[in-house]
């Protein structure tokens, strides 16, 4: 069957297709972001007619929600090996920073997915859930800590969810500059955190 400029469509199976839909889509929704993607480019990317990207995803809607949830399958699974390596906290706290960089520079096209708006009715707040997923692996790092420190480790939830959104904010930055090196500006953030961790004051009310 022709394809466009009267190239031949490459026939694929029903999973390679669906695997280059997603791929396509991934490389649209990080250019355009969702507002700005149309069923008509997606399908036009990858040389299919606009009902294909109906049967496999239901639409455009479909299609991001797939591409987002993958993303974040994805990101998860570098912080759950990173943090699994064991260490001490503050290299587990470094090498939880240095996952997140190296996300950004060898996967922006997912990073820069994760960090547009969402659409109403897709996968609401994607990269707020994705960040509070890689919080709460953040969080028990933190709450050994406040135990040995005296502190109540209930406060460890809201220093990892300041911690982690700060690598993201500044992970955002970074991306545009790419200066200095990601392992400087791992050990920076870090080098905040953990100086600040350690001079926390003691509970209100306590000695």
């Amino acid at each position: 069957m022709p394809g466009g400029a009267g190239r031949p469509r490459v026939r694929m199976t029903g999973a390679q297709r669906r695997q280059q839909l997603l791929d396509v889509g991934r490389e649209v929704f990080a250019q355009r972001g969702y507002d700005g993607t149309s069923i008509e480019e997606l399908a036009a990317r990858a040389d299919v007619s606009k009902p294909v990207v109906y049967e496999h995803f239901g639409g455009k809607e479909g299609l991001y929600t797939v591409v987002v949830d993958r993303e974040m399958q994805r990101l998860l699974d570098r912080f759950t090996s990173a943090l699994a390596a064991g260490g001490s906290p503050r290299e587990l706290l470094e090498r939880a920073a240095l996952v997140l960089l190296d996300y950004i520079e060898e996967d922006t096209d997912g990073f820069r997915v994760l960090t547009r708006d969402s659409p109403v009715g897709g996968s609401p707040d994607g990269y707020a859930s994705l960040i509070g997923q890689v919080a709460r692996k953040v969080e028990h790092i933190l709450g050994a800590q406040f135990s040995a420190r005296g502190q109540d480790p209930a406060l460890a939830e809201l220093y990892s969810q300041a911690l982690v959104g700060m690598v993201a904010l500044v992970g955002q930055w970074w991306l545009e500059r790419r200066s200095p090196g990601k392992e400087q500006v791992a050990a920076h953030l870090v080098d905040l955190a953990y100086n600040g961790l350690a001079r926390l004051r003691p509970p209100p009310g306590g000695p």
